[in-house]
């Protein structure tokens, strides 16, 4: 079955970086696009980025434009988040999710970053 692992999570200081990684298993994982996610205490759930299959294009939401870089492996079948110039409201849950046939149809379990000095 699909399954998706979250990993790369922690403690940031703002100004900082961290870097996410997804691992997938269950699937032929180049054949699918795949989406970055967060979630805020008493927030909903919110889109950050997506990148196509092949990785030739990648689409990303204002609010992180710039300072995220979503990008993957297909031989490793892993995808990243790359996070810089972290802000205190950066902390949140951070998900991966398939993208397939226009909907996030696999989420994983969530990676928790907490942005604080």
């Amino acid at each position: 079955q699909v399954k998706l692992v979250e990993s790369g999570g922690g403690l940031a200081q703002p100004g900082g970086s961290l870097r996410l990684s997804c691992a997938a298993s269950g699937y032929i994982f180049s054949n699918y696009a795949m989406s970055w996610h967060r979630q805020a205490p008493g927030k909903e759930r919110e889109f950050l980025a997506r990148i196509t299959n092949t990785a030739l294009a990648t689409h990303y939401a204002d609010s992180v434009k710039g300072r995220f870089t979503i990008s993957r492996d297909n031989d490793k079948n892993e995808v990243y988040l790359q996070m810089n110039s972290l802000k205190p409201e950066d902390t949140a849950v951070y998900y991966c999710a398939r993208f397939y046939l226009g909907i996030f149809d696999h989420w994983g379990q969530g990676t928790q970053v907490t942005v604080a000095s």
